[in-house]
């Protein structure tokens, strides 16, 4: 009897697992990713949340973005919100 997610192959991350980081985007790529260069200079690849391609939002070079990421794979992340 299987009895806990782990054992179906779901994942158990939460949302308290991410780290959520300040940059802004410096250059546009193929397929809505972007590299956005952290507050903190590193330099990293985010692709657009789907909320913001559902609702279309735009995300342009020179725009602050908020991005999540994992603790496993910080070269990574997610960009959730467009800061004005």
């Amino acid at each position: 009897m299987i009895s806990s997610n782990q054992d179906l192959g779901k994942s158990n991350q939460n949302k308290k697992d991410t780290i959520e980081l300040e940059g802004k985007v410096i250059e546009n790529l193929p397929n809505a990713i972007f590299r956005v260069q952290l507050d903190s200079g590193q330099t990293v690849l985010g692709h657009l949340a789907g909320k913001m391609r559902v609702n279309m939002i735009r995300v342009l070079p020179g725009d602050r973005v908020v991005i999540e990421m994992t603790p496993y794979d910080l070269t990574k992340g997610r960009i959730t919100r467009r800061m004005r």
